[in-house]
């Protein structure tokens, strides 16, 4: 058996667990800590943001920052 699948199978046991009422709770973790280890490089970063200018992807700079104090779930 691969080391990845045992993980796999570890991680999922643990999963199981947990109590359904905090589920929603694990899933938010995972994501999150999903997504910091994806980060973009800065020039992945500005080669996206520049084609979505080009294509007319832009919001007013007023609404930047709306819902940024508000809970992720």
């Amino acid at each position: 058996m691969a080391i990845s699948t045992i993980y796999r199978n570890q991680a999922i046991a643990e999963l199981e667990a947990f109590p359904e009422e905090y589920l929603p709770y694990i899933l938010q973790m995972m994501r999150l800590f999903r997504e910091s280890l994806e980060l973009k490089t800065a020039a992945d970063s500005f080669q996206q943001g520049w084609l979505e200018a080009q294509r007319g992807e832009l919001s007013p700079i007023a609404t930047l920052w709306d819902g940024i104090d508000e809970k992720r779930v």
